[in-house]
């Protein structure tokens, strides 16, 4: 099949599958996720960027992940809300429709652990290097840090979706609620040895550098906490990076069943769900978890809530 046929040939979605019982509650329900997700994150972006006493690097560095888990939760859920309404038969979509969502779908896979592990560095530099902080952490290096992230993910994601879009396919059907990479590979009846083989590489690869510069970064800021006598600075070092680790940990515990589950054809209703939870708890439970829990955030959170009451 040539690639004009190719790019321009419509796709059906398998989309979420639901009894018709179910239908309206479960797109009332996630609706108010999406509706709530998007309210916390943009109203995190705005608390930051408008208040002055807010604007320090890991503010800055912050919004990062709200901008993120906007991304990812607007790529996925409206389109699933969607189809949800449709009939099963009805849920088409335009290749290159369903390569544009996964594109952003794996833009906002990467930029999950990157941003993360920027993060991490700056609460390492912060905890573990107090007195050159400011010099270290400046508005430019915040600028560096956050181009990498994003630039990097752009990156690997670009070579990834163009080794799919070479391929010509003989299927026409997602099976799965949204587009990804894996789903697009599928469709092609020709070898795809070099899409699995770069998929698991980079997925390796991601996963042990993620884990193992957060894990490398934490543990010596432990070590400076139990080496330290200052115990106001403990306290609140204890704080920030507990709550840093546990968004970590739900970002990298929905990625990896995720990706782990689509290894295993017999658990393909398991993965489709995980892979829909990657969209909706992260971006749910991170303003929560990271920004309520962060104290110059709540507090100034609480002083606009009473103040427009």
């Amino acid at each position: 099949m040539d690639n004009l046929t190719f790019t321009s040939s419509i796709l059906l979605m398998e989309g979420l599958k639901v009894t018709p019982q179910s239908t309206y509650p479960i797109f009332i329900l996630l609706l108010l996720i999406y509706v709530f997700a998007m309210g916390c994150n943009i109203g995190l972006i705005i608390l930051i960027s408008t208040d002055k006493n807010l604007h320090h690097p890991m503010h800055f560095l912050f919004c990062n992940l709200p901008l993120n888990d906007i991304l990812g939760t607007t790529v996925m859920l409206p389109r699933l809300l969607q189809d949800i309404l449709r009939e099963a038969s009805e849920r088409y979509m335009t290749y290159v429709e369903c390569v544009v969502q996964a594109y952003f779908v794996h833009i906002f896979a990467a930029a999950s652990h990157y941003v993360l592990m920027i993060m991490a560095f700056d609460r390492y530099v912060a905890i573990c290097n107090p007195l050159r902080y400011t010099a270290i952490m400046t508005n430019k290096m915040v600028v560096k840090l956050s181009v990498s992230a994003w630039g990097l993910s752009v990156f690997i994601v670009s070579i990834m979706l163009g080794l799919t879009i070479r391929l010509s396919h003989c299927r026409s059907k997602i099976e799965n609620p949204f587009c990804d990479n894996a789903s697009l590979f599928k469709l092609s009846c020709e070898s795809v040895v070099i899409n699995n083989v770069f998929g698991i590489i980079y997925t390796i690869i991601v996963f042990t550098f993620s884990l193992g510069s957060v894990f490398i970064t934490y543990t010596k800021i432990a070590s400076v906490c139990i080496t330290s006598k200052n115990k106001a600075l403990n306290s609140k070092a204890i704080k920030t990076c507990s709550t840093h680790i546990a968004v970590y940990i739900i970002m990298f515990v929905s990625c990896a069943t995720m990706v782990f589950l689509h290894r295993f054809p017999e658990y393909s209703e398991s993965r489709k769900l995980a892979s829909i939870m990657f969209h909706i708890v992260p971006p749910g439970l991170n303003p929560l978890v990271y920004g309520l829990q962060t104290k110059e955030i709540r507090q100034k959170f609480i002083k606009r809530w009473y103040r427009n009451r």
